[in-house]
């Protein structure tokens, strides 16, 4: 299975901000969607250039160093910049291991420089989990005769 078979289902939406958005904007987003990563574009679209990746995870960093507030600090000087992404030609798998290896929870998945989507660890452990339990029910069968 592919990363592309999991947009397909769960759909190519990502959610976005701006870099210059404040911390707080983020922190609001974040609770109200109920997610745990919004992708920084240039324009705060899904079309727009991809910049980095604001968690859960740097919201609390920057909490507990002592910033405050948020509503005065910018995604810019906390998002992750470095980003690892993803291609919907991917095998899950492959992207499993990536995410596992790196320690993040949330995958953006890009075609041709365009953020087409993002799988979160819960996406691609649960595409997995299904994948396990289809092979399990065509062995019982085959057993069964």
């Amino acid at each position: 299975m592919l990363l592309r078979n999991i947009l397909h289902r769960k759909g190519g939406m990502v959610y976005t901000v701006r870099p210059d958005a404040a911390l707080q904007d983020v922190l609001y987003r974040l609770v109200h969607h109920r997610i745990g990563a919004l992708v920084v574009t240039s324009n705060g679209e899904q079309d727009g250039e991809v910049q980095g990746i604001i968690t859960e995870r740097d919201i609390l960093r920057t909490c507990a160093s002592g910033h405050w507030p948020l509503s005065a600090l910018r995604v810019s000087d906390f998002m992750t910049k470095e980003l690892i992404i993803g291609s919907p030609d991917d095998p899950i798998e492959e992207a499993m291991r990536l995410m596992t290896e790196k320690r993040i929870r949330h995958l953006p998945v890009l075609s041709e420089g365009r953020l087409v989507g993002m799988v979160s660890i819960g996406d691609v452990v649960k595409a997995q989990h299904d994948l396990l339990a289809v092979e399990n029910r065509f062995m019982k069968d085959y057993i069964r005769g």
